[in-house]
């Protein structure tokens, strides 16, 4: 399950419209990427900066598990993602050293990426993505 590199962190906001020129301005980069994954109810934006990615992250329902951060918690930082070599071994090997998995097998997520979660009760508080191509 060894990390190669951190994949990209992701960030809830409120709307990608007014964030996205910010973030552009911010990481004097531009945005590369917006798409929708409709089975995890959520629109992303893509900014590459260095070899990690920042990924911002609109609810398309309130419902969704971004809209329900969102509203909980309010924008910010939502998860780290680490690039592995096979998100479902990874996954398969962090649930024999005890942690809890939101996901038990990788799904297909944003940029065609394997991705599953581990559970931020298990991982000090901290949502953990695992990402693999």
């Amino acid at each position: 399950m060894k990390p190669t590199h951190i994949e990209h962190l992701g960030i809830a906001v409120k709307s990608l419209e007014e964030s996205i020129p910010y973030y552009e301005n911010l990481l004097g980069t531009k945005c590369y990427n917006i798409e929708e994954v409709s089975d995890q109810r959520v629109k992303t934006a893509f900014f590459l900066v260095g070899q990690t990615k920042i990924e911002l992250l609109e609810s398309t329902d309130p419902e969704g598990p971004i809209g329900k951060f969102l509203e909980k918690k309010g924008e910010g930082v939502h998860h780290i993602a680490f690039a592995v070599e096979d998100a479902s071994v990874a996954l398969a090997e962090a649930e024999t050293q005890g942690l809890t998995l939101i996901d038990k097998v990788a799904r297909k997520g944003a940029e065609g990426m394997n991705i599953g979660f581990l559970h931020p009760k298990s991982t000090h508080g901290v949502l953990v993505e695992f990402c693999s191509t």
